[in-house]
């Protein structure tokens, strides 16, 4: 008998005819016993585990031939939730009760040959169940094949169609067939998963390479037995294991498991009854998704009462959570989230009604409709804003969440279209920027879940924007043009391409505004489809004749197509041969960021801009930050998975000083996806122009038409286009354009009368009596739902696992304000009445933060949960109590800080990590089992896990009393690692201990990993404590400013005595005072200011240092006394000193050498060091490669050099003199007093007192601060004195009685040469020793010579004496000389990115009234200069050339080349070579001339003497005024800077704002050097000369009132060319100044310009034609014309 069973077995394998096919055969049923585990937690044993378990009997008959039935038969669910393995699970009774009557109804199913077709049930059987029936189901899917062994296929399953291996074997021995086919859940064609909050976040490729997060294998194994001609199912297992890696593999893992026993029991003659239902088509083995996203598997909840249930949680929200939010006010909040998620609209309707008009209640209501996120909760908001029974920031606010968070579908896209036509939305700018903006991003959301996603959701926008075109009207075009943008749409490709500049004349003409928002608008659509948006924005880019911005932006959207090697390789040759700078270093830095980040960049661009960089030239690298960048930095943490990039772009097309665009967005990386966390961008085209330019320009046609009238002799003038003055923002939110804002001149017009139309002071008013009369209380809370992210896929068994992540924040604030105003304030009182009245506030403020998050893993049904939790609770709550009180009539000031109740811990944050399961059924016996618990803990209550966790940390910490402490500990049953730390810190003055707990227990016992780390329980809490026995009262500042400050005084100061106590007793004493009159005495050559320096010095060193010490320290004092002087020495003494300087100056570019005596350094003093004027004694210098400064620095405040001893003498000893007379000034003279202090319990005052005196006469200002303690005697003493309004003296002492440590310095001001200078010499006797401490701590990371010189002050041939010396040798560079204490000497040359008001300092600069002073100094910081030197003209742009300009005819040298013509600058030469400069500007003319060696100034021609300057505009701020030599013309509110003309020279200068929009000889200052020749027409010559050419203004005719005799000509080539096998006449395409008829050239210059050739017969315009050749041709510049000139 076995030989023939193995024959017939052999003959299955052999493929014969066996039919490998499951038999059911008719009229028998077949028993199986079944039962499912589904666990879920980490994979060790001996953790915390919760699951499902199902055991069952099952009956599978067959109802006819090609349809079977399949039976539950004593179902029981068990629950599972204790420790693995040893914990058993426990009946849910209920629960099977509950479910009983679904499982014993049949469901019928096809099958055929193995293969589950559909599914049959009636309405009474929920998913869930039927779920259950899949997962059974699951079971009896077999694909056999006879021919085969091993083979694979994808094979539909309850989790998709997902790649299947089939592995059959034999076993003789029991004479069975074993089967083992594994599925793999990361290879399906379709794997059923649904995805809530996740579609903002993109799947990182990167990440992902050597670690899947979300990994899932299925393994079933059969036994079967043969029978017949079939095959019977004695035996089917299977094991199922899902598991996430939050981080990498090597971190550890959660996981998901699930295993299936399907056995053989027996076989029943009867088949199963049939029942009397309808049975429908309810699918097929696939999973069917129902109600999981609607019950957070945080909370499950069931409804049972819906309106009272929902008035329950309001209550409390409302409530109890206003004054002092509870922990779980979080929880709460989730709670009302899923009633509401579960509510119909009618619901929605009657909670409306019912809380519409109690004001917390509304509050809470309208916050948490939106985070339900259901299409009933869209369609609420938007039916109550259309009824007006929500005002338009409610209906903001709550549009703005909903768009995030509620579930996109058709429905939800429908209800958004009609908002868009409603005429409230449309009358309303916010809501329509909101509305329309978030139907983009519905559409984007929907689009991300659904494939393919259908045009027709685009349509309406897509319409609207063609309307919009046809209207010209820019604002709707921007609006929807950015819709298109996050919907993202790949249909919208085709209306976002016809607006751009590649599709002729219609698109050119609209606003580069619109090109701008199309390019950025292509972003979204390049995630889709890349390669489509790919090749539009590299023809963009290529295109040299679009503008730089434009191409720019094509450039940051083509990198976000990960373009290939090629694309890259030819944008890197594009760059090579790239005119517009701006452009290639925007490019270059672009690709060169990129390049070094590999962590989030993908691997193929950085590697293609890797080689691109090499191909270009590192000179791109120079350009300064004026010229566009973009830079990128990224971090990502491959262990953890986690990782953050920023990107910046700087985009500029003037080289101007702020830039045009500036967009910076971030990106994060967390387990293995990505989003675009936050972009920001702003737009400042014309912002500089609308605040600074004068407003009546635009306005002033004739000037514009008179100026017009001039410039139409060039060839082919053609304006720049006029951008409208505009500046813009916008913000964008996981890659969704959520708010922007433009600002233009009617905009901020509208604004400026809306303020006035409002009554401000009214409202001031009604601030003022709420605030001082009726006081203030207000509670504020605001929910938010943080995050939602869920991942739900169905498992084997048909039970539905989900991954989620949750996070809810409850924010509140309770303020109340008490007034009390002494006398009492009527209602009605005048604000001068606030002048007499004495005001006391005392404000209670007490804001809190509570958040509660929770990652979640388990399963999730709408009937039972099983999860793997890991909870973080956040609460803060910072209370503070302030009073304050304010007498203005009497200088008075008072602020305290009152005690107020603060709790246990004002921040904490518990993490735990547990198993958690409940079921619909028994909702109060929830149960939960911490990952590492000692035993299980039944959860009825939020104040079991608060008690639990307390007295866990309590436990931890109740011996925590020495700082630090660790406390260890082992939990018997597991060997949990487990600490407590405890940090603390006192601060007596105050009385308050602050303190910071950490309690820790995780898993790293059993794996050091980042994952074990992070589960288990941890808790961190910071506290704030009375200290014991030092109780602070209450916390005081009191301020008290006038002549009465001295009464504030709490510690009476006299500073005048000296007989304090000195350390080394009296002895040291005596010796002590010998020294220092000694000293003193032996000084008297040199300046008080040093004297009192040193004296100070020695006493303080006699402090703290031994009798041999100080006999070191006499010995040096009176060496230097007699070696040296001080900054003030006698002019006999500097001028031997100088005699040498010149040989010394050749040794200082050496090393610096040190002399050992003062006198060799006085014979050898460089002419550096001569420039302070100090000590004459010098080592060679440490110059940098600046250039020196060899000019001595000449005081502004004496006479100087004559009678410099004395002069110097006395100024000097001004200072000592006043002090010396009265060392600490009065209490008189006290006009400010400061108190800071704590009083105490016992009225113990501790604290600082701050003073300031003021003598007028001698204007000195003197400031002490004091310790308050009367046992001490430490104070600061600062000192200062005016001696001139060049010069100011300090002296600042501190510690025991202001005579531990001093130090001095003087500033002044004066000049080098004829530079403005100013210098700052400072020295001191003694610092504390932390300063050097510090000093050598920053020099250790920032090397600095001058750094180390000064934190070696004390080695040999040092002084205590710093000086710095800075000279502002131009606009634009400062030199600074120092000279430190080791008296090396080092220069430093500082360039400026702006121009200083040096003229300004020396008040030569132009306009009297103040603001017009500092528009001036505004513009003039980052003005373009262009000058005119020897023949030689240098531009904008600083790109020099030789000029030779025509006799008596006009030049452009500058204009405003915009339709506005601002202004025009023009340039002649006469007969006699002398200069003229006319300037056009605003309704007048300026010539300037020379005239008798002097330069003349006519105003609209009437002269304007010299002695009547400066002339200003009566309405126009326009001045003209001398200006060394010559004269200069001030306009900076019309853009033109200054004009400068004297006989030799001329300078232009322009605002910054008007860079890029200027022509003419100076170029268009846009720091393109390489196109810097732009013509009238706007081509860019070959050569200067044709250039200068172009600018000359002709004449009409000889009768012109000029003696100009010129006019420009088309030249013909002299000679014929054939070309095309035509004689052709080649006429040049550049015009080319040449004499008028009747008159014959005296002067010429040769010129290159262009040549076209074409057939005699031709009538085309010659200018508009292309460049056949170039040839030399002669350009006249004089000409000598006879009567016959016409």
């Amino acid at each position: 008998m076995k030989a023939v069973v193995l024959a017939l077995t052999l003959a299955f394998a052999a493929g014969q005819s066996f039919e490998p096919v499951p038999e059911f055969a008719a009229s028998k049923t077949y028993v199986y016993k079944y039962e499912a585990l589904l666990l879920s937690g980490l994979p060790e044993e001996g953790l915390a585990r919760a699951g499902l378990k199902i055991r069952s009997k099952l009956l599978i008959s067959r109802a006819d031939q090609n349809t079977l039935m399949l039976k539950l038969v004593e179902p029981e669910l068990l629950e599972y939730n204790g420790i693995w393995p040893n914990d058993s699970a426990i009946p849910a009774p209920k629960l099977t009760a509950a479910l009983a009557p679904q499982f014993a109804i049949p469901i019928k199913f096809e099958y055929v040959n193995g293969v589950v077709g559909k599914v049959f049930a009636p309405d009474g059987i929920s998913a869930v169940v039927l779920n259950i029936h899949r997962g059974i189901l699951n079971i009896l899917q077999l694909n056999l094949k006879k021919t085969h062994k091993v083979y694979d296929l994808q094979e539909v399953g309850t989790q998709g169609v997902c790649k299947t291996l089939y592995s059959i074997s034999e076993d003789a021995r029991n004479e069975n067939i074993l089967l083992t086919k594994t599925r793999d859940l990361n290879n399906c064609q379709e794997r059923i998963i649904k995805d809530m909050g996740l579609a903002y976040t993109e799947k990182c490729e990167k990440c992902q390479e050597e670690t899947k997060n979300l990994r899932g294998s299925t393994t079933f194994s059969y036994i079967f037995k043969p029978v017949a001609n079939a095959i019977m199912i004695q035996k089917a297992e299977v094991n199922e294991l899902i598991q996430f890696l939050p981080f990498s593999e090597d971190n550890g893992a959660t996981q998901m498991k699930t295993r299936q026993s399907f056995e053989f029991l027996e076989i029943k003659k009867d088949p199963i009854p049939p029942i009397n239902a309808v049975y429908k088509h309810r699918g097929s083995l696939k999973y069917e998704f129902s109600n999981e996203l609607l019950q957070a598997p945080i909370k499950l909840v069931k409804i049972s009462n819906a309106k009272a249930q929902t008035a329950e949680v309001m209550n409390q929200l409302a409530k109890i959570n206003v004054e002092n939010i509870h922990e779980n006010a979080p929880m709460k909040f989730l709670e009302l989230v899923q009633l509401l998620r579960l509510a119909r609209y009618e619901d929605l309707e009657m909670y409306w009604n019912q809380y519409k008009k109690m004001s917390p209640h509304r509050h809470w209501f309208l916050d948490t409709i939106p985070a339900a996120g259901t299409r009933d909760a869209f369609r609420f908001i938007k039916e109550k804003f259309m009824a007006e029974e929500i005002n338009t920031a409610e209906a903001a606010q709550a549009l703005v969440a909903a768009v995030h968070m509620v579930t996109a579908d058709p429905e939800v896209i429908k209800l958004l279209e009609n908002l868009l036509a409603s005429d409230k939305v449309e009358k309303n700018p916010l809501l329509r920027e909101v509305v329309f903006l978030g139907y983009g991003t519905m559409v984007y959301k929907y689009c991300n879940e659904t494939a393919p996603c259908p045009a027709d959701l685009i349509k309406p926008i897509q319409d609207r924007l063609s309307d919009a075109i046809a209207k010209n009207d820019e604002d709707k075009i921007v609006l929807y043009v950015k819709v298109l943008g996050n919907a993202g749409h790949p249909a919208s490709f085709k209306s976002l391409t016809k607006i751009m500049p590649i599709h002729g004349t219609a698109a050119a003409s609209l606003p580069m505004r619109v090109h701008v928002e199309a390019i950025m608008a292509l972003r979204n659509i390049a995630k889709k489809e890349p390669r489509m948006v790919q090749e539009l924005v590299l023809q963009l880019y290529m295109d040299k004749a679009l503008h730089p911005k434009l191409r720019m932006l094509s450039c940051i959207v083509l990198f976000e197509t990960n373009p290939p090697m090629g694309v890259v390789t030819a944008l890197a040759n594009s760059v090579k041969t790239e005119e517009n700078l701006q452009v290639a270093s925007f490019s270059y830095s672009h690709m060169k960021s990129l390049s070094r980040n590999h962590a989030t960049v993908h691997p193929d661009v950085a590697a293609a801009c890797n080689v691109a960089i090499r191909l270009l030239s590192p000179k791109l690298d120079r350009l300064s930050l004026r010229y566009s960048k973009a830079i990128h930095v990224d971090y990502y943490n491959s262990s953890s998975m986690l990782g953050a990039a920023a990107t910046a772009f700087y985009i500029n097309d003037a080289a101007s000083i702020l830039p045009k665009t500036a967009v910076a967005k971030t990106r994060a990386f967390l387990a293995g996806a990505t989003a675009e966390a936050l972009e920001i961008g702003a737009t400042i085209d014309g912002l500089q122009e609308l605040l600074l330019k004068n407003p009546s320009l635009s306005e002033n046609t004739d000037r514009i038409t008179k100026m017009k009238r001039v410039i139409k002799a060039l060839s082919e003038w053609r304006a720049l286009p006029a951008d409208k003055p505009l500046a813009s923002i916008y913000v964008k939110l996981f890659g969704q354009e959520v708010a922007f804002a433009n600002i233009n001149k009617p905009m901020i017009e509208e604004a400026v009368r809306y303020a006035k139309e409002l009554p401000v002071q009214g409202y001031g008013r009604d601030i003022l009596k709420a605030l001082l009369v009726t006081g203030v209380n207000f509670n504020y809370a605001k929910p938010v739902l943080a995050a939602e992210m869920r991942r739900i896929l169905p498992t084997a068994a048909g039970l539905p696992m989900e991954l989620g992540l949750f996070s809810a924040a409850v924010a509140a604030a309770s303020v109340e304000i008490k007034p009390n105003t002494s006398p009492r304030l009527p209602e009605d009182f005048p604000l001068n009445k606030l002048l007499e009245t004495d005001i006391q506030l005392e404000a209670e403020v007490r804001p809190t933060v509570t958040m509660s998050t929770y990652a979640v893993m388990g399963l999730n049904t709408d009937i039972f949960q099983a999860f793997m939790i890991a909870n973080a609770k956040v609460h803060s709550v910072m209370p503070a109590k302030i009073a304050a009180r304010l007498n203005i009539k009497e200088g008075d000031f008072k602020l305290e800080a009152l005690p107020v109740k603060v709790p246990e811990n004002i921040t904490f944050v518990n993490v735990t990590t547990f198993a958690g399961s409940r079921n619909i059924e028994e909702l109060p016996a929830e149960r939960i089992t911490h990952l590492f618990p000692t035993k299980l803990i039944p959860l009825s209550s939020s104040k079991a896990r608060s008690s639990e966790r307390a007295s866990y940390v309590d436990s931890m910490l109740s011996s925590s009393e020495l700082l630090p402490e660790e406390a260890k500990y082992a939990i018997r049953r597991h060997k949990v690692r487990g600490f407590a730390k405890k940090y603390c810190a006192k601060h007596r003055g105050v009385g308050l201990k602050a303190c910071f707990r950490f309690a820790s227990e995780n898993g790293a016992y059993i794996q050091n990993t980042l994952l074990y780390k992070l589960v288990g329980r941890h808790n961190f809490s910071f506290s704030v404590t009375p200290i014991e026995g030092e109780v602070v009262e209450r916390l005081e500042m009191e301020v008290k400013v006038g002549p009465n400050a001295a009464e504030k005084l709490v510690k009476r100061i006299n500073l005048n005595e000296e007989d304090t106590t000195e350390e080394g007793g009296p002895v040291l004493m005596k010796l002590n005072k010998i020294l220092s009159s000694r000293r003193n005495s032996s000084s008297s050559s040199s300046s008080s200011s040093s004297s009192s320096s040193r004296t100070s010095s020695v006493s303080s060193s006699s402090s703290s240092r031994s009798g041999r010490q100080i006999n070191l320290a006499a010995r040096s004092s009176n060496s230097s006394s007699s070696s040296s002087s001080s900054s003030s020495s006698s002019s006999s003494r500097r001028s031997s000193s100088s005699s040498s300087s010149s040989r010394r100056s050749r040794s200082q570019s050496g090393n610096t050498s040190r002399s050992s005596s003062s006198s060799d350094r006085t014979s050898s003093a460089s002419s550096i060091a001569s420039l302070f004027s100090g000590s004459s004694s010098s080592s060679s210098s440490r110059v940098s490669r600046s250039k020196r400064v060899t000019e001595k620095f000449r005081r502004l405040h004496k006479d100087y050099p004559s009678k410099s001893s004395s002069r110097s003498k006395s100024n000097s000893a001004s200072f000592e003199a006043i002090y010396n007379k009265k060392k600490f000034l009065g209490e008189e003279e006290a006009v400010v007093a400061v108190i800071l202090r704590a009083v105490k319990v016992d009225k113990r005052m501790l604290g600082y007192q701050l003073a300031v005196y003021l003598d007028k006469p001698n204007a000195r200002l003197q400031i002490i601060v004091s310790n308050l303690s009367s046992e001490s005697n430490w104070r600061i003493c600062a000192d200062g004195v005016v001696l001139s309004k060049h010069k100011v003296t300090t002296k600042i002492s501190w510690g025991e009685q202001c005579k531990r440590y001093s130090a001095n310095a003087t500033g002044e001001t004066g000049l080098v040469s004829s530079n403005p200078a100013a210098r700052l010499r400072a020295s001191w006797e003694r610092l504390p020793s932390a300063l050097r401490r510090y000093g050598k701590m920053v020099n250790r990371y920032v090397r600095s010579k001058i750094l180390s010189d000064l934190i070696h002050t004390k080695r040999a041939n040092s002084t205590r004496r710093l000086s710095v010396l800075a000279v502002a040798t131009s606009d634009k560079t400062v030199d600074f000389v120092f000279k430190t204490p080791r008296k090396s000497v080092y220069n430093v040359t500082l360039r400026l990115p702006v121009s200083m008001p040096i003229d300004e300092i020396k008040g030569l600069g132009p306009f009297d009234e103040v603001i017009d002073k500092i528009h001036f100094m505004v513009s003039k910081a980052a003005a373009a200069e262009c000058r005119y030197f020897e023949d030689t003209l240098y531009t904008f742009n600083n790109k020099s050339f030789k000029n030779q300009m025509p006799s008596s005819c006009y030049q452009v040298a500058a204009q405003d080349c915009t339709d506005e013509l601002k202004f025009m600058v023009l340039l002649r030469k006469d007969s006699s070579e002398q200069h003229h400069i006319n300037v056009k500007i605003s309704e007048i003319d300026i010539d300037m001339y020379p005239k008798d060696n002097n330069v003349t100034v006519k105003v609209n021609e009437m002269e304007i003497p010299r002695t009547s300057l400066p002339y200003r505009h009566p309405t126009a701020s326009i001045e003209i005024r001398q200006s060394g030599e010559g004269l200069a013309v001030f306009a900076p509110s019309h853009g033109l800077q200054e004009v400068y003309f004297d006989r030799r020279t001329w300078r232009i200068k322009i605002a910054d704002w008007m860079k890029g929009k200027t022509c003419g000889l100076c170029g268009k200052a846009d720091g393109e050097i390489r196109q810097e020749y732009h013509t009238p027409n706007g081509r860019v010559a070959k050569n200067s000369v044709s250039f200068a050419h172009s600018w000359i203004l002709p004449a009409e005719s000889c009768r012109d009132a000029s003696e100009c005799r010129l006019k420009f000509e088309s030249v013909q080539l002299e000679k014929q060319l054939t070309v095309h096998d035509e004689d052709s006449t080649c006429y040049s395409v550049e015009p080319v100044p040449r004499c008028l008829p009747g008159c014959l050239p005296i002067k010429t210059t040769p010129v290159i310009v262009g040549f076209n050739c074409w057939p005699s017969d031709s009538q085309t315009n010659v200018y508009d034609r292309s460049v056949d050749l170039r040839k030399t041709t002669q350009a006249h510049l004089a000409c000598n014309c006879n009567t016959k000139c016409s």
